[in-house]
């Protein structure tokens, strides 16, 4: 039997509102990543605008809307060594601030930068320090 190759298309937002990041984190049952914070966001379904399902996964996952701004970076990571995700993260503003989690999601924060440091994965920090999101104005 062969494995086939599977490469997943994934959009994040990183909706910053007064000098705050909207951080989730995802259940401790969850296969992949079960436990860790992390920023909204999820899979883009076949046909589907990018920005079109940053906007419908903010609204699943938290419950607000949100307006797409413009695109940070893009990075890649294996999940397993047959499953490749691709991750565009976007720059967002919130709408509105009443956050209701989805069942994916057991907490989340509105955090200030050395709270997001101490919180988001190791591999998150890194792609914010190597794309200057850090340094971004909406931060202050």
């Amino acid at each position: 039997m062969i494995n086939e190759n599977e490469i997943i298309v994934a959009v994040k937002g990183i909706i910053l509102n007064e000098g705050k990041l909207l951080i989730v984190q995802r259940d401790h049952n969850d296969e992949i990543g079960g436990g860790t914070w992390e920023c909204v966001g999820g899979e883009v379904e076949f046909g589907e605008d990018l920005e079109a399902a940053l906007v419908r996964e903010i609204k699943e996952e938290v419950g607000i809307n949100a307006t797409v701004l413009n695109i940070l970076y893009a990075t890649t990571f294996n999940t397993i060594a047959t499953r490749q995700v691709v991750i565009l993260a976007y720059l967002c503003k919130a709408i509105d601030k009443k956050i209701v989690l989805s069942k994916e999601h057991i907490a989340y924060q509105w955090s200030i930068k050395e709270q997001a440091r101490l919180l988001l994965a190791p591999e998150i920090i890194s792609d914010f320090e190597k794309n200057s999101v850090f340094s971004l104005n909406e931060w202050h």
